[in-house]
């Protein structure tokens, strides 16, 4: 039976294809997301993917993981540099966290070098475009055999 993961995506990550392409690439959420499904059947696990605009939306999802999923995956947008709710959130949880992102927030504005999700999370991931996502899964798989 393959262990449940659930892949958390924050603000206008909706937006993708469209939003920003010199950084972000042509690749829609949905098509990430496709591709990470591929990619966790490969690793032994089964990935459920969830997206949300909503701060309160994302906590409740976080909240709920804990319960129904072996780990996370999150890319929580904006939210990563802003949010002590999905921090919070994240704390409470008993299974791993892992945090990607698309770019390197660390060569962009210096408001996005503190991350709040980092607090909660075992690694970060970032700068590889839409595989920063498959590494971290690659990694969720990892942990999760060490266990």
């Amino acid at each position: 039976m393959p262990l449940k993961i659930l892949l958390v995506n924050g603000p206008n990550l909706n937006t993708l294809g469209t939003r920003e392409p010199e950084i972000y690439g042509s690749e829609t959420l949905a098509d990430i997301e496709a591709k990470c499904k591929k990619s966790a059947k490969t690793l032994g696990l089964e990935l459920d993917c969830y997206q949300s605009n909503h701060e309160g939306e994302l906590v409740t999802q976080i909240q709920k993981s804990g319960k129904s999923h072996k780990g996370l995956l999150i890319n929580a947008g904006a939210y990563t540099h802003t949010s002590i709710a999905i921090m919070d959130a994240l704390l409470t949880l008993k299974i791993p966290v892992i945090e990607v992102h698309m770019s390197n927030i660390f060569q962009r504005e210096s408001f996005r070098h503190e991350s709040f999700v980092s607090k909660a999370a075992k690694g970060v991931i970032c700068g590889f475009g839409s595989n920063s996502y498959l590494l971290g899964l690659s990694a969720m798989a990892e942990l999760l055999k060490k266990k």
